[in-house]
């Protein structure tokens, strides 16, 4: 099991690497339309109406609601493949494994969150975006760490890996509790009758991918509908497919392995050219010291490397976690402030949490200059804690 776990992981590593790479170009793509004389038609672009409906079941949203609703609801799909993935047969399948990634992803996201909570004590409209420094953009990280090649060990980058599906947990219980609005119980209970044939379809171990993409399809749609924030159905329609751990071709591995491209090469960077684009005409150095963006920058900088770090040394020093033998603690210190590049996850919850166009931006402003900052310092940083010639194993 263990070498057919490896290539599956070599595999998804190099996918969100080259992945994190074109997010890059797409949100500097973004920045660069956002300051140029195509502003009006990138606004007006996003703000296109699309609808699509059956009978009297409608669904009437701005472009950019479609990319943060729908094609977003793909990505938490995948998310949800990968985390079952992992707690049946991963980083996350035992407490020896899962200690140390487990530990340091909870201080990954309490600590961020409790340093944006005392910058914007004093401001009560601004506190409902205590969790957007919380997350983790585990593509850009790994499209950063892919720069250094086969120096970075490969028991590094499966850390990192088992932190973020953690972090992605947290978010996705974050979202649920926190940013969902009134519900609509005759919509929730279509989406709950259309998960329990899910769920029947998946105890009956039905191989063919086709019905679990059509109910995953329709209880999007209904959840969408129901007050619950859309992307989650794409979560619990992940966990009611089948993980066959005697075979690389079940169901859920199909779908992983499928859509890895899909969501890597496209989904996410649409998500990242449509919410990065950020006027900068104006903007005086001031605007960052303000406490909402100060508050998401500082929680990601300062608090990610507190929290993982932190509780991570604790952790061993504690004997509660084991440090894998080839990596050392610059190198883990190195890899919490890539951890800190919340990007994706931290503007999705940024959209999520305020409605202010003035916040929105104002929260670009701190998850872009924070995750860029701690881009550049956690390659430099990792880049001299590594060895000088290639000690560590390749994942080529």
């Amino acid at each position: 099991m263990v070498k057919a776990i490896a290539p599956m992981l070599r595999d998804f590593l190099q996918k969100e690497s080259a992945g994190g790479i074109v997010l890059i170009f797409a949100a500097l793509l973004a920045l660069a339309v956002a300051n140029s004389p195509l502003l009006s038609a990138y606004q007006d672009g996003l703000a296109t109406p699309v609808v699509f409906g059956v009978g009297g079941f409608v669904i009437d949203k701005p472009l950019l609601l479609w990319i943060n609703d729908g094609l977003m609801a793909v990505f938490f799909f995948l998310v949800g493949l990968e985390v079952k993935r992992e707690i049946f047969e991963g980083q996350l399948s035992s407490w020896d494994k899962a200690s140390l990634p487990l530990i340091a992803a909870i201080g990954g996201m309490a600590i961020p969150a409790v340093i944006f909570l005392a910058l914007n004590e004093n401001s009560p409209e601004s506190i409902n975006g205590w969790a957007i420094p919380a997350a983790t953009d585990i593509a850009f990280a790994l499209g950063i760490l892919s720069l250094l090649g086969s120096r970075v060990p490969v028991a590094l980058k499966a850390l990192l890996l088992a932190i973020a599906v953690i972090d992605d947990i947290g978010a996705i219980a974050i979202i649920a509790l926190f940013y969902s609005g009134e519900l609509d119980t005759g919509m929730l209970g279509l989406a709950a009758i259309v998960f329990v044939a899910m769920l029947a379809i998946g105890r009956a171990k039905v191989q063919s991918t086709i019905p679990y993409i059509l109910l995953a399809i329709l209880m999007w749609a209904f959840v969408l509908k129901s007050g619950v924030h859309a992307t989650l159905a794409g979560v619990a329609a992940a966990m009611t497919v089948p993980l066959d751990t005697k075979s690389d071709h079940g169901p859920l591995e199909t779908m992983e392995h499928a859509l890895h491209p899909w969501v890597a090469f496209l989904v996410i960077p649409i998500f990242g050219f449509a919410n990065a684009g950020v006027t900068l005409f104006g903007l005086s150095p001031s605007a960052l010291l303000e406490p909402l963006p100060l508050g998401i920058a500082l929680g990601l900088l300062i608090g990610k490397q507190i929290g993982i770090f932190g509780f991570a040394f604790a952790a061993v020093k504690l004997g509660l976690a084991n440090l894998p033998e080839e990596v050392n603690w610059a190198q883990v210190h190195a890899m919490s402030l890539l951890a800190a590049i919340g990007f994706t996850m931290s503007l999705f919850i940024g959209n999520l949490a305020f409605a202010s166009p003035e916040q929105i931006d104002a929260v670009k402003i701190g998850v872009l200059s924070g995750s860029t900052i701690a881009a550049l310092a956690g390659y430099l940083l990792l880049k001299r804690a590594l060895p000088k010639a290639g000690a560590s194993e390749s994942i080529a």
